[in-house]
C-alpha cells in the first residue's frame, strides 16, 4: 500500500542553517498536489537561514515561489527496520522509535544544484495508520539522492510536562540512529553557537579499503599500556608543526604516530569522538559561557564520529573516512584503539534549562530517567541521565557500540560514569543489569576491551564489585588513591602500597577476574597532570568561572614545599625524583598501566584540576617543552615502558603465587615505616626484578637479597639520579650487597 505523505504549509519550515548564518530564515513549504499514484512533489525554495527551532522567527521573503526543477518521487509506508536511514533497492527507508509521539514529519533538505545556498526542501507527514508499526514510524522514499541529503523530524505528543513529556512540534530533531551528523563547520565557532545538528548519509562512496594486508592488533589485556588522549588537543597547538587545516584532527593525530611509538604505548584511549555539543556552555549567559567543551562529555548523537575533528571544514563524510584513516594507521603501527564512550547522559541539558534537540523531543520518557514527578534525575552531574536499562535504550547502546566495531574496527571502549549503566529505569542499583551482561556476552563485543569507570555522581562506588561476568575491566581508582597517599609519604599507606602494585587481589582475585582487570593510573584526563600533582597542594580553578568550587578537593596532592611554580632548586628536584617514582610504581605493577597525554614531558595546566572547558594551550599538547625534555623526562618515561614490556614478570596473567614474589619486609603493622621492597621472580629465564621504593624523607640502607644462582643485579633504575643515569637500560653491574636509597625515590634491579 502506498502513503500519501502530505505536503503543508508548516509554521515553520526545515532550516537548512548549513547554508547561511543568520538567525532568521524565510520562505514556505508549497502544497503539493498528489494525484495518481501517490507521489510528493517539490520545489525549490527561497534562501533560508536559521537558529535553534524554538527561537524561529518566519518571514516570507516573497509569495512567488520558483517554479522550476520540478520534480517527484514516490513514497511508500517503508520497513521499521533497521532504525535510522537504510538503502533499499531504488530508495531510501527512514524509520524512528516512538513510544508516545502522536505525529512525526520526516524533513529532508535536499541540495539541487551548485549554488550553494539553492536547495529543495520537503517534509513529510507520516500517516499513523500506514507508517507505524508498533511503536516506530517509518516511510520509504524513492529517487533520493544517495548522499548529502540532510533530514530531521518534528514530532509531536501529550503536551504535559507533569507525566514526563517533552514533546515541541517546532523543534526540528536528531534521528537518534543517524551515522553521520552535520553540525557546525569549524570547532568552537561561536557564531555558529546555534546551529543545527542534521542527520544525513552516504550510500555512494565506495566502502573504505582497509586494505589487504590489514589486521587487527588484538594485544593480549596484560600486556597493554594504554595511553589517555584528546584527538583535538593532541595536535591543536601550533608547535606541534602540522598544517593548520590538518591540525586538531584525526588526520593530525596520524601525523604523531611516531611520537607514540617513540613513548612506547600500545594503546591509546581517546576521550569522546562521537558528534558533540563543544559550544554547550555558550547557550545562555552564565559565568562558564567563556568556555568551550574541548573534553567531548556533552554527546549529540552515539553512531556519528566528531564532524569537527575532520580536516578542514566540519564534514561528516570526510570525519567518517578520515576516522577509518586513522584507526588503519595506529593499527598498522601495533596500536590499539579504545573509545572513551558517554551513555551516561546527552547534551539535552536538565529541566531548568533544557536543550531540546533529539531524544527529548522524540521520546523523554523513554531515553531518560525521571523521578516520581517526571523530573529528570541527574546520576550524571549533567542534568540527565540515560534511561540505559530501559529495553529501547539498551538497544541503541548495543547497537551503537557494534556500529564502532564493524564499521570503525575500535578494539575497545572505556565506558564514562558506567555506575549509571548499573540502575534500573527508576535510578535504582541493579545487582546484575542487563546491559552490562548483554555488553560482556555479545559475540561481535567479543574481541574488545570493556572498561568501567566503576562511579557516578549519585554515590554508586564499584570499585572491585562492578557487575562483569569475568569480562569487564575497572579503572581502579584505589590504586590512584592509595599509590598517591604512599608515594607523597602518608603514613600508614605501606600495607595499601604493596596490594596495589602487586595487582590489587582485594578487589579483583573473584571467579575468573585477572589482575588485567583493574586499570592502574595515577593520572587521568579530569584531575591533576602528574607534573601538577607534585607542584600543588590545592586546585586553582578560578579559570572556570565556578569561583573555584568545580573539581575534586580529594587529589592526594603534596607541592614539595612550594604552591605552584617556583625556583628553588630543590624543591624543583624534588618534584622531578616525585613524577619518575610515580611512573615507575605504575610501570613495574600487575594490572593495566594507563597514563595521561602529556605527562611524559611534564605538563602543567597550572593547578587546573577541571579544564574541560578550555580550547587552549591548558589542555594542548606542547611539543616544544617536549623537545626540551627529550632527553631527560620523556627517556625516563619512554625506557620505563620498554621496559615493562620486555619482562613478563611486570605483567602476570593471574594473581602472584608466594613463589612469584617476595617480600622483603618484616615491619608492616608500623603505621611510620614508608620503604618498600620485593623481588618479582622468573622461575624460566631467572631475569627477577627487584624494586625499591623509599617514601622517607631520609636514605634507607636497603639490603640487597641473592640474585638467582648464577646471575648478579644490575641496576636499572635509580629515581634519585640525573639523566641519563637515572636509566641504564642495559643495567650497572656492581650492585652490593645493601643499596642506599636516597629520600623520596625509588630503585629498579635486573638479573642477569
Amino acid at each position: 500500500m502506498l502513503a500519501s505523505p502530505a505536503y503543508s504549509r508548516a509554521a515553520s519550515s526545515f532550516p537548512p542553517a548549513l547554508h547561511s548564518s543568520g538567525n532568521v530564515f524565510t520562505g514556505f513549504i508549497p502544497m503539493g498536489k498528489v494525484t495518481g499514484a501517490p507521489v510528493c512533489t517539490r520545489r525549490s525554495t527561497l534562501k533560508v537561514t536559521c537558529r535553534r527551532a524554538r527561537e524561529r522567527v518566519i518571514e516570507e521573503e516573497s509569495s512567488q515561489m520558483a517554479e522550476t526543477n520540478k520534480q517527484s518521487f514516490k513514497v511508500s509506508s517503508g520497513e521499521k527496520s533497521p532504525l535510522g536511514v537504510s538503502q533499499v533497492d531504488k530508495g531510501i527507508n527512514f524509520a524512528l522509535f516512538s513510544q508516545n509521539a502522536t505525529s512525526v514529519t520526516l524533513c529532508l533538505s535536499l541540495p539541487q544544484s551548485d549554488e550553494k545556498d539553492d536547495v529543495d526542501v520537503v517534509e513529510l507527514v507520516l500517516d499513523p495508520s500506514v507508517n507505524k508499526t508498533g511503536d516506530t514510524w517509518h516511510i520509504f522514499v524513492e529517487d533520493l539522492p544517495l548522499r548529502n541529503v540532510l533530514y530531521g523530524y518534528r514530532v509531536d505528543g501529550p503536551g504535559e510536562w507533569n507525566q514526563g513529556h517533552r514533546f515541541d512540534r517546532s523543534i526540528l530533531l536528531l534521528d537518534p540512529y543517524a551515522k553521520l551528523v552535520k553540525g557546525r563547520s569549524f570547532f568552537g565557532d561561536s557564531n555558529q553557537k546555534f546551529a543545527q545538528f542534521y542527520g544525513t548519509y552516504d550510500f555512494e562512496t565506495s566502502p573504505f579499503d582497509w586494505g589487504d594486508d590489514y589486521k587487527f592488533p588484538n594485544i593480549p589485556e596484560k600486556d597493554l599500556v594504554i595511553y589517555e588522549m584528546n584527538v583535538r588537543a593532541f595536535t591543536a597547538d601550533e608547535s606541534s608543526g602540522i598544517d593548520p587545516s590538518t591540525a586538531g584532527s584525526y588526520l593530525g593525530l596520524v601525523e604523531k604516530i611516531p611520537h607514540l611509538l617513540d613513548l612506547g604505548i600500545n594503546a591509546v584511549e581517546l576521550l569522546p569522538v562521537f558528534e558533540f555539543d563543544e559550544l554547550e556552555l555558550q547557550r545562555r549567559p552564565n559565568p562558564r559561557d567563556h568556555m568551550v567543551n574541548t573534553w567531548g562529555y556533552s554527546t549529540v548523537n552515539f553512531f556519528a564520529p566528531m564532524s569537527r575533528y575532520a580536516s578542514g571544514e566540519g564534514d561528516p563524510i570526510k570525519a567518517s573516512k578520515e576516522f577509518k584513516e586513522m584507526v588503519k594507521a595506529l593499527h598498522s603501527a601495533g596500536i590499539e584503539v579504545i573509545l572513551d564512550v558517554v551513555y551516561n547522559h546527552t547534551n539535552e541539558a536538565d529541566d531548568k534549562y533544557p536543550y531540546t534537540i533529539s531524544f527529548r523531543g522524540i521520546d523523554n520518557k523513554i531515553y531518560y530517567m525521571l523521578d516520581p514527578n517526571n523530573q529528570l534525575l541527574n546520576y550524571s552531574g549533567c542534568g540527565n541521565t540515560l534511561n540505559c536499562n530501559h529495553p529501547v535504550v539498551m538497544e541503541l547502546i548495543l547497537d551503537s557500540l557494534k556500529h564502532w566495531v564493524t564499521e570503525y574496527h575500535v578494539d575497545g571502549f572505556r565506558f564514562d560514569l558506567a555506575s549509571v549503566l548499573c540502575r534500573d529505569t527508576d535510578g535504582s542499583p541493579l545487582s546484575a543489569p542487563p546491559l552490562i551482561r548483554a555488553i560482556a556476552k555479545d559475540s561481535v563485543l567479543s574481541r574488545c576491551k570493556i572498561i568501567a569507570e566503576p562511579w557516578d555522581c549519585g554515590g554508586l562506588y564499584l570499585v572491585g564489585k562492578f557487575p562483569n561476568w569475568d569480562r569487564w575491566a575497572e579503572w581502579n581508582g584505589m590504586y590512584r588513591d592509595d599509590v598517591r597517599r604512599f608515594i607523597k609519604g602518608d603514613c600508614g599507606m605501606k600495607g595499601s602500597f604493596a596490594t596495589r602494585v602487586s595487582g590489587s587481589s582485594d578487589l579483583y582475585q573473584v571467579n575468573q577476574r585477572k589482575p588485567y582487570h583493574g586499570v592502574n593510573f595515577i593520572i587521568a584526563h579530569d584531575g591533576f597532570t602528574l607534573r601538577d600533582l607534585v607542584t600543588y597542594n590545592s586546585k586553582h580553578n578560578e579559570a572556570n568561572g565556578e569561583g573555584g568550587n568545580d573539581g575534586c578537593n580529594d587529589n592526594y596532592s603534596w607541592n614539595c614545599g612550594s604552591e605552584g611554580e617556583t625556583g628553588d632548586a630543590h624543591i624543583k628536584s624534588l618534584r622531578v625524583r616525585q613524577m619518575k617514582n610515580f611512573h615507575l610504581a605504575l610501570m613495574i605493577s600487575q594490572g593495566t598501566p594507563m597514563m595521561l597525554m602529556g605527562d611524559e614531558y611534564g605538563h602543567t595546566r597550572y593547578g587546573n584540576n577541571n579544564s574541560y572547558g578550555h580550547d587552549t594551550a591548558l589542555n594542548n599538547f606542547q611539543w616544544k617543552e617536549l623537545d626540551t625534555k627529550k632527553e631527560s623526562h620523556f627517556r625516563f618515561f619512554s625506557e620505563l615502558i620498554k621496559f615493562r614490556h620486555s619482562h613478563h614478570v611486570l605483567k602476570h596473567e593471574n594473581f602472584l603465587s608466594k613463589g612469584e614474589i617476595t617480600w622483603h619486609e618484616d615491619n608492616w603493622d608500623n603505621p611510620e615505616s614508608k620503604f618498600l621492597a620485593f623481588t618479582l621472580h622468573d622461575g624460566v629465564s631467572g631475569q627477577d626484578v627487584y624494586a625499591a621504593f623509599n617514601a622517607h624523607d631520609y636514605f634507607v640502607k636497603a639490603l640487597i637479597p641473592l640474585p638467582p644462582s648464577g646471575k648478579q643485579w644490575f641496576r636499572v633504575a635509580d629515581t634519585n639520579l640525573e639523566s641519563p643515569d637515572d636509566f641504564i637500560k642495559e643495567g650497572v653491574a656492581g650492585v652490593a650487597e645493601a643499596y642506599n636509597v636516597a629520600p623520596f625515590s625509588s630503585i629498579l634491579l635486573k638479573s642477569m
